[in-house]
C-alpha cells in the first residue's frame, strides 16, 4: 500500500460491487468516508439499499470511487467488520491491490485479442544480453491504454514495456510497436485458462510522436478488425 488514504472526512464514496476483468462495474451505492484506520484500512458509512443498510459480505470485493474525472480513482477492499462510533455505525474496509484511474477518453476501448510481448528494463540478461520477454494477450486497446491477460503479476504502479506485433502486409499494415504503460490495476482471473492474472495498462508517451504512432496502430487494429 502507499500510505493511508488522503481523502477528506465526508466525501462521497461511489460503490460497485466488483465484476470479472474486461466489465465495466456498476456505481450505483452511495457511501460517505469516515478515516483512515491505518495504511491498510478505512472507515466509511455503511451504503443504503433500497432504504435499508447493505449486509456485510466479508467475501465479497468492493470497490469505492472518488474524485472526478481525470482525477477519478478507485480503490478495491473487504468488508472486516462494522464499527460503532457513537450513534453511528461504520464499515471497516480492508484495503487490496488496486488503484484503477478513470481517464475520460475520446477514443473506444475496442474488445480484441492481439498477442503482446512485455518485459521490465530491471529483469536479468540471458546470456545473450537481451531480457527475455514475457507473452500476453490483449483484452481491449485504446489510445490510451491497454487491459491484458498475462502470467506475471505486477505491483500497481510499476512501469513496463510492451511490444505490439505487427499487423497487415507490407505494402498496407503497421509496423511492430514499443509502448510503456504503468500498471493501474491487478487482478486474479479465474482458473482453467491460459492466463492467471490481468492487469490494466495506462500507457505513456515521451513526445507527439510517440502518441501519433500509438493512434495509428489503434486506427488500423479498428480498420482490421472491423471494429
Amino acid at each position: 500500500m502507499a500510505g493511508a488514504l488522503k481523502i477528506k472526512h465526508g466525501t462521497k464514496l461511489y460503490l460497485a460491487f466488483d465484476v470479472p476483468a474486461g466489465q465495466e462495474p456498476n456505481f450505483n451505492m452511495i457511501s460517505t468516508f469516515n478515516k483512515s484506520v491505518d495504511d491498510s484500512a478505512f472507515l466509511t458509512s455503511v451504503p443504503m439499499v433500497g432504504g435499508k443498510p447493505l449486509k456485510q459480505d466479508e467475501n465479497q470485493k468492493l470497490l469505492f470511487r472518488y474524485g472526478d474525472g481525470d482525477a477519478a480513482q478507485v480503490i478495491a477492499g473487504y468488508v472486516d467488520d462494522e464499527v460503532k462510533e457513537g450513534i453511528r455505525r461504520y464499515w471497516k474496509v480492508r484495503r487490496v491491490t488496486e488503484d484503477r484511474h478513470f481517464v475520460k477518453r475520446a477514443d473506444i476501448r475496442m474488445k480484441v485479442e492481439i498477442p503482446v510481448k512485455f518485459m521490465q528494463d530491471t529483469w536479468v540478461l540471458n546470456l545473450d544480453g537481451e531480457i527475455d520477454k514475457e507473452t500476453g494477450t490483449t483484452m481491449d486497446v485504446s489510445n490510451n491504454g491497454l487491459a491484458v491477460y498475462l502470467n506475471h503479476w505486477f505491483e500497481v504502479g510499476e512501469t513496463c514495456i510492451f511490444t505490439l506485433p505487427r499487423m497487415g502486409t507490407a505494402s498496407d499494415g503497421q509496423d511492430e510497436i514499443e509502448v510503456v504503460g504503468v500498471v493501474c490495476w491487478m487482478r486474479e482471473v479465474p482458473k482453467g485458462g491460459a492466463y492467471r492474472f490481468a492487469a490494466g495498462i495506462q500507457l505513456k508517451f515521451a513526445d507527439i510522436e510517440e502518441r501519433r504512432k500509438m493512434q495509428d496502430y489503434v486506427a488500423y487494429v479498428k480498420k482490421r478488425y472491423k471494429l
